[in-house]
């Protein structure tokens, strides 16, 4: 079987959101000063990477990471790839008759190739898109990019989309090395109470259902 990993390497060399808390490591243990062992602590943005945001970050009612149901998560998913010019919204027209065949929904677009180097010009997802997509049953959406909104918009129109259809979402994936088609995703966010996001570990294995089962339950 093989596994995608769709999550990009965190260093401080990472770009964040202008603005947004760049990661930090300190170290308070280091082999190489003579201490017994190495310990170390970071500080960062939650939006780092690979993540999930949740409904607080971008609604007012809206609730911490730790609430979202993780089946949304997990489970059946199928990679988009989107070719169109930078700094656009990807909208229903884009898909061009490609069929939705999963629940979890990943775009490829190649308009943030570098997570080391920022640019402003990346696609986004219009909220039109998102409406379309929970109607069909799709239950998260994924992208390649720092946001499902662009960069300058303050009234986030996907994010309120995706408020009002109670979807899940990843952005921050890479997926340049995956080919379109349908996939098994694992990409669970850590319960992290009354946060607005959480970095996740994204994988995408080749084997389609390889929970055959859904919905299923987690004790």
């Amino acid at each position: 079987m093989k596994v995608y990993d769709l999550t990009p390497v965190i260093s401080d060399q990472m770009a964040v959101f202008p603005g947004d808390q760049k990661f930090e490591r300190k170290m308070a243990l280091d082999f190489s000063k003579g201490h017994h062992l190495q310990l170390s602590s970071l500080t960062t943005t939650v939006h780092l990477g690979a993540h999930a945001d949740s409904s607080s970050h971008y609604h007012k009612d809206g609730k911490g990471v730790e609430t979202r149901p993780l089946q949304s998560y997990i489970g059946n998913a199928q990679v988009v790839e989107v070719e169109m010019k930078s700094n656009e919204r990807i909208k229903i027209s884009d898909l061009a008759g490609k069929k939705i065949q999963a629940s979890r929904v990943l775009f490829k677009t190649k308009s943030f190739p570098n997570p080391n180097l920022w640019n402003s010009d990346f696609m986004s997802l219009s909220p039109e898109l998102i409406e379309h997509l929970a109607q069909a049953g799709v239950v998260l959406v994924g992208i390649d990019t720092p946001s499902v909104d662009p960069e300058t918009s303050k009234d986030l129109p996907s994010h309120q989309a995706l408020f009002r259809t109670k979807m899940a979402v990843l952005e921050g994936l890479v997926l340049d090395r995956v080919p379109e088609g349908l996939y098994t995703l694992v990409a669970a966010p850590l319960p992290l109470k009354d946060f607005d996001a959480s970095p996740v570990r994204a994988l995408l294995f080749d084997a389609i259902d390889l929970f055959t089962e859904e919905p299923w339950k987690i004790s």
